[in-house]
């Protein structure tokens, strides 16, 4: 019996534990989630680097610095009293911290508060409408032009941040200029409309000259001197029209830089920008 018992094979049994292969614990997770969250707000701070002005970014800066303004809104500065000095602003309380767009403190420009009273906010609704209505009456919209409609052909306008942009261009048969340099008849009296018009504002005015591209072969003008040329003869157009010398705050000649065609060689390149500059409030 003893003999059977030694002989008689161990027989080890392994229970093996199934089902847990797919899942190896969450922690990959929480880090992938981490990693996201950081590659956003990397790329946030990147789009606001590129999107704020240095002052911008400095007030961004100061609103998480743990000063406490002591008076939010005042009549001078954004100091104790008020002010920086007795000197500092002889004007009635402004929106923000203090002072005014004129004399902004440095903590003021800092937080972009640099921003106008109601009277200035009144003031550029009042210039917007009134530039409008020139536009209005220039392009005959909602009643006569003041020009023909061959004329009006010659005429494109729009109001941007500049101001009032009066752009007066060539036409195929139909240029702004003769051959001797002289100033096209449909023009001469446009721009006698335009100074009548330009009575009803205090604007200043810019005018800019464009003129289209030449060959190189037959190219014997400057193109520099050609677009300067002709915004000053436009200039004398509108003061031998009333318009005050004093109005006129810039004149220059863009060349053919800047053509508003696909063919620079076009006619529509040879225009002129006359700009009802907004007022510097």
């Amino acid at each position: 019996m003893s003999g059977q018992n030694e002989a008689q094979p161990i027989i080890i049994k392994k229970k093996r534990i199934s089902g847990g292969e797919g899942h190896h614990g969450g922690a990959w997770k929480v880090a992938y989630a981490d990693f996201v969250t950081a590659m956003m707000a990397f790329f946030m701070l990147m789009w606001l680097l590129n999107a704020t002005t240095e002052q911008q970014r400095k007030g961004i800066a100061d609103y998480f610095s743990p000063t406490i303004p002591i008076a939010r809104i005042s009549g001078g500065g954004d100091d104790a009293f008020s002010g920086e000095s007795v000197f500092s602003e002889i004007t009635e309380a402004q929106n923000g911290t203090g002072a005014s767009d004129r004399r902004p403190t440095e903590g003021r420009q800092a937080m972009g508060m640099t921003g106008s009273n109601h009277r200035d906010e009144e003031a550029a609704e009042a210039e917007q409408e009134a530039l409008a209505a020139l536009e209005d009456a220039l392009m005959g919209r909602g009643g006569d032009s003041l020009v023909t409609d061959l004329t009006l052909r010659h005429v494109q306008t729009r109001l941007s941040d500049e101001g009032l942009i009066i752009e007066v261009y060539a036409r195929p048969g139909a240029p702004l200029f003769l051959e001797d340099g002289g100033p096209a008849e449909w023009l001469q009296q446009l721009a006698g409309v335009m100074a009548s018009l330009f009575q009803t504002v205090t604007n200043e005015v810019a005018i800019n000259g464009h003129v289209r591209a030449e060959p190189i072969i037959v190219a014997e003008q400057n193109r520099w001197a050609m677009s300067t040329e002709r915004a000053q003869v436009m200039r004398r157009l509108l003061e031998e029209a009333g318009l005050e010398e004093t109005r006129i705050d810039r004149v220059s000649g863009h060349a053919d830089r800047e053509p508003v065609a696909d063919d620079p060689m076009a006619a529509r390149n040879d225009r002129l920008e006359i700009i009802l500059l907004r007022h510097r409030i």
